[in-house]
This record gives structure tokens, C-alpha cells and sequence, in this order.
């Protein structure tokens, strides 16, 4: 399998078990600090398109940050992608973590039996 990029918040619970996973499992990757070096809006686009989910699952929802912004009021309001993208790019700790990203498809948090599919 070719390298991919392994997006995360390294104090991040569920982020951590994805690295354990990842590294258990012989995954190559180049890491990268999803605060210190936040997805720019047109890489979520491209990553939303290769993941083939809906702009909305790249929100972080458990997060301080989306509530105080209303995140969800504005999403079920028809806030559009472009606007989506443009507000998570503003900010890391609005993104869903961790995403995976490789040749041919993205995936975002961290499901171990989606995982096994695509990486193991």
C-alpha cells in the first residue's frame, strides 16, 4: 500500500488509538498536526470527494467550537459546502479527527472494521 496522511490532534483519545492502530498494523505515513497545520478549504473539498460523505461528517461535533458556533443550526439551515469548507478551515478543532487520506479514498474518524478494509 502506498503511504497516505494520517491527520490528527495528538492529544486526542480516539486519535491515539487510530495511531496504535496504524503503526500495529505496518501503515506508512506522514503525520500531520491537524491545529499547527489546519486542511485548507480546498483539501477538505477534495478529501469530502474522495470520501464520497456528506460535507457535514467532516465536522467535529463533539467539540467546544462547533457548538459555540451553531455549526448544526447553520448545516440544517443549508449552509452550503463551500461555506462548510471555508468555516472548517478556519480552525482545526472544528474538523473530525482523524482523517485518513490515500490515492483513491479518505476516511474520517476512526472505524477499526472500515480501517481493516482500507489499510490493513
Amino acid at each position: 500500500m502506498a503511504r497516505v496522511l494520517f491527520v490528527e490532534y495528538p492529544k486526542c483519545s480516539t486519535c491515539k488509538k487510530a495511531k496504535a492502530w496504524i503503526d500495529a498494523h505496518g501503515v506508512s505515513y506522514d503525520d500531520r498536526h491537524i491545529v499547527e497545520d489546519n486542511p485548507t478549504a480546498a483539501e477538505l473539498a477534495e478529501w469530502q470527494e474522495k470520501s464520497g460523505l456528506p460535507v457535514r461528517r467532516f465536522f467535529n461535533t463533539s467539540g467546544q467550537k462547533y457548538r459555540a458556533l451553531g455549526v448544526k443550526a447553520q448545516l440544517d439551515a443549508g449552509m452550503t459546502d463551500t461555506a462548510a469548507f471555508d468555516l472548517l478551515a478556519t480552525d482545526g478543532m472544528l474538523v473530525k479527527r482523524p482523517i485518513v487520506v490515500g490515492e483513491d479514498f479518505v476516511l474520517v474518524g476512526f472505524k477499526e472494521a472500515e480501517w481493516e478494509t482500507r489499510l490493513a
